[in-house]
């Protein structure tokens, strides 16, 4: 049996093209949770993958690694299927917060493990720890308690799923390897396989408030995942969804929140209940099931759990969210339709009253955000208010308002109308 590999043969081989054995990923990945492997080389070793890619079985050795690197949730007792959705993230993207309690009203078990903001793109858990009392740094053991009582579950991956993916996400950060399919499909699905679910949705954005700017690699990334999921027996799919104007009308934590509970009191935007509503359709396709979702929307049932999850993760659903003040708007400049209302530079506005984090221990102020008045195709008038600024008392809202210079477009006709849902629900 030959010796193994030394890593800087293992960095050289992938420089120049070569594919790595899978017992030479898992090689690798243990080392450097060993500290065996330095810093320097697995930094190298990822920049070589943003340039040479990695093979199917490349990828599902790295994927399995990163998912055995720590303990896995035990859910094979639990009574109902157990399901799971995965965004890339947007700008407004609330749908986990009326998605994950609407399954666990269908009967279905949700352990969602969701992610912070950085950047402008807002983070699930930064949104549902606006509510006073939520708690979302559970243990392993926390997190299969709650989704026992509440259905559902909302939380950070403790520190014992996929530990390996957490390391080497914080070291991809600050070496600028973030944007690789490839290494983006491999964080996504060892968190996903170390939780445990049988069925799995993919939302992959693509426009100026996503992580994939265009339709061509959404689509790749999501052909990537669901073929990725599949090598781990979890029935899964993925759609590609429009990010190019923010989803809903809110932007920003508590905002957000704010309308997420509307929704689940069967109102809220039209776009936000229709994905919220495409998504659990295709999710109970997955479970091999056919209820109407939208009675447990509108009937109450989905808020309901929403409330038990919140008091099971500690916080009071029956508490204020908090709240902030009006600092600026932006206006209409002529009259006529709203044909462009630019996600990317809403996001970045919301970031800079305080809505996000430049690094992962900065905090977020839950009161910033941006609310968008009037949406793509709505007719405006020339003054009319198109955005709200909120932020604290006193805050000072000039560097935002820099960001939303060319945010928005009034053209004479209203614009051709996009679909929500740029490629439907497709299976490995």
């Amino acid at each position: 049996m030959a010796a193994p590999r030394a890593a800087v043969e293992l960095i050289a081989d992938k420089r120049q093209g070569l594919r790595l054995p899978p017992e030479e990923i898992r090689q690798l990945v243990d080392g450097y949770l060993r500290d065996q492997v330095s810093e320097a080389q697995m930094a190298a070793w990822l920049m070589a993958v943003c340039w040479r890619g990695l093979s199917k079985p490349e990828l599902q050795a790295l994927t399995l690694s990163m998912a055995e690197s720590g303990s896995r949730l035990q859910l094979s007792r639990l009574p109902g299927p157990t399901v799971d959705k995965h965004s890339t993230g947007g700008v407004g993207d609330k749908v986990s917060l009326v998605l994950v309690p609407l399954m666990a009203a269908l009967g279905c078990y949700v352990p969602q493990l969701s992610g912070r903001a950085l950047g402008p793109t807002g983070g699930t858990l930064d949104k549902l720890e606006s509510i006073p009392g939520v708690r979302c740094d559970l243990s392993s053991s926390e997190i299969v308690r709650v989704v026992r009582e509440a259905g559902c579950v909302i939380a950070a991956a403790s520190p014992e799923l996929a530990p390996a993916d957490r390391r080497l996400y914080a070291l991809r950060d600050s070496t600028a390897t973030v944007h690789s399919l490839p290494l983006i499909a491999s964080s996504i699905v060892s968190k996903k396989v170390a939780e445990g679910v049988q069925c799995l949705l993919f939302d992959v954005k693509a426009g100026s408030g996503a992580l994939m700017p265009d339709l061509h690699s959404a689509r790749r990334l999501a052909a990537t995942l669901t073929e990725l999921a599949s090598g781990f027996q979890i029935r899964s799919s993925a759609m590609v969804t429009a990010m190019d104007q923010p989803l809903g009308r809110a932007v920003g934590n508590a905002l957000e929140v704010q309308e997420a509970l509307d929704t689940l009191s069967g109102s809220g935007p039209h776009d936000l209940r229709e994905l919220v509503l495409a998504e659990a359709r295709e999710l109970l396709r997955l479970c091999g099931q056919s209820a109407d979702p939208s009675a447990a929307l509108d009937g109450g049932a989905a808020r309901e759990r929403f409330a038990a999850m919140v008091r099971a993760q500690g916080g009071d659903p029956e508490l204020p969210l908090p709240l902030g003040v009006r600092l600026a708007t932006l206006k209409a400049p002529r009259t006529g339709f709203l044909a462009r209302l630019d996600a990317g530079a809403i996001g970045l506005a919301a970031w800079r009253l305080g809505g996000g984090r430049r690094a992962p221990s900065d905090p977020v102020d839950p009161v910033a955000g941006i609310m968008c008045l009037s949406k793509e195709g709505e007719a405006v008038d020339r003054g009319e208010p198109l955005l709200e600024l909120w932020g604290r008392p006193g805050q000072d809202p000039r560097s935002a308002l820099l960001a939303l210079q060319h945010a928005v477009g009034v053209e004479d006709s209203p614009p051709q109308p996009l679909p929500m849902v740029l490629q439907a629900p497709a299976s490995a």
